[in-house]
Formats: C-alpha cells, structure tokens, sequence
C-alpha cells in the first residue's frame, strides 16, 4: 500500500514523462475521498481516466460534472438478465443503468466493454447489451484470459471465431465495436 502522499509526490517528480493516470480497482468509486484525490492529481496536470462498473452513477457524474475526469471505461458485465449472475452479487441493476444513460449524454470521452467468460455470455446476451447501449461511442469484446491466480479453473475464455461472430451481431448497434486482445 502507498499513502496518497506517497503516490502524488511520486506523480510531480513524473511531470512531463507521463500524461495521465488511471484510476482503477475494484471499484474505485468506493472510496471516500475518491473527488478529492482526483482533484489533487489534475492540479499536478494530468489527464485522469476512470475504470467503473457503474455502481455508484451519483458519484460518477459528479466526478465528470466538475471536470476530475477526461476518460470513462465502464465495464458491462452482461445482459441486464444476467447481470447479477454474472457480477456475482445482487446488483441494483437500475444503477448500472443510470451510469450507462449518462455516459451515452453526458459529453465525456468514454467505452463500454465486456470481458467474454464462455460460462456466462452467448451471442444472445453480446446482442442484448448491443440494443442496451445502441449507439454507444465505444465497445470493446475482451476475451477473458486466465491470469494463472484463479481460486478455481471455473472460467474460460471464448474461441477467436466465436469473439468475431459476437462482435459481428453487436455492430449493427454498436458500429465502431471492436475486439481487444485478439
């Protein structure tokens, strides 16, 4: 673990070698103070990119409302139907809903993306999120790789052929829907 201190003053002696920061998790949005810490690192001049799954749609728009944000990632877990099974908790879908909505209007940069895992998502839910964010700015089709620290070998990742068929299906929502890692 780093103090904030720690990581900002690391960050000012970087001026001028990097451009920006992420912030990521788990979800970062979880954390208190997360406004303040942001705000601390744009006065340092960097350009700040977001990693969400959207849970927290109040606290994101207040971060891109008042400029702390340049970029937003947010994952999509799965079709609204599966959505929990998948997250692996009971989820407030209308939450991850509202994130998604304001995303789509609020004039920030943004993607959506969706790590394909073969036991939880088919060509019918890649074709379902691609109605729910129709006409989104950005989607991504990351195929789920096995990082080697799973607590089991429950997941797995889907076939080339079977990534290209989903984003075939999710382009006629989504047009500029791209895969990523393959």
């Amino acid at each position: 673990q780093y103090s904030e201190e720690e990581i900002l003053e690391y960050l000012s002696k970087r001026k001028g070698l990097l451009d920006g920061v992420c912030i990521t998790g788990g979800e970062p949005l979880l954390q208190d103070g997360i406004a303040d810490f942001i705000s601390k690192i744009k006065s340092l001049g960097y350009a700040v990119k977001l990693d969400t799954n959207g849970s927290f749609p109040e606290r994101l728009q207040e971060l891109v409302k008042s400029g702390l944000v340049d970029y937003v990632a947010m994952d999509i877990k799965n079709s609204r139907q599966k959505y929990s099974v998948t997250a692996g908790c009971q989820l407030e879908i209308k939450k991850i809903e509202q994130s998604v909505s304001f995303l789509m209007n609020s004039g920030v940069d943004y993607e959506f993306r969706t790590t394909v895992v073969r036991e939880y998502h088919n060509i019918e839910d890649i074709k379902d999120i691609g109605q729910w964010i129709k006409g989104a700015k950005r989607y991504f089709l990351q195929n789920f790789v096995d990082s080697g620290n799973l607590i089991d070998k429950c997941c797995y990742g889907v076939a080339p052929a079977e990534m290209r068929r989903m984003l075939e299906v999710v382009k006629k929502y989504v047009p500029n829907a791209e895969l990523r890692g393959i």
